[in-house]
């Protein structure tokens, strides 16, 4: 399981994670920002640039919006998560 082990803010929509994979990257998020509806309020840099971990750690924000660490790694290192690798089971 993919966790993010710490997050910096770059800038603009800019972020440097560092996952417990030992891989790290720098992604920008103004396309979350600016086409999924629940993260309006990150439409605010000076909302967006409030980033935390949260207790899981998953991204988070004051605002309520919160980002699966599955995602915020595709986004930075391009890979798919392992379950999205695993065979569907055949049905008879």
């Amino acid at each position: 399981m993919v966790t993010v082990q710490s997050v910096d803010y770059l800038g603009d929509y800019r972020l440097r994670l560092t996952f417990n994979t030992g891989e790290s990257g720098i992604a920008d998020w103004a396309e979350l920002a600016h086409t999924v509806p629940s993260a309006v309020p990150l439409r605010e840099v000076s909302e967006f640039r409030r980033v935390y971990l949260d207790p899981w750690p998953t991204l988070a924000w004051p605002c309520g919006f919160a980002l699966a660490p599955e995602y915020a790694d595709r986004l930075v290192t391009g890979k798919a998560p392992a379950w999205e690798k695993v065979p569907i089971a055949q049905t008879a």
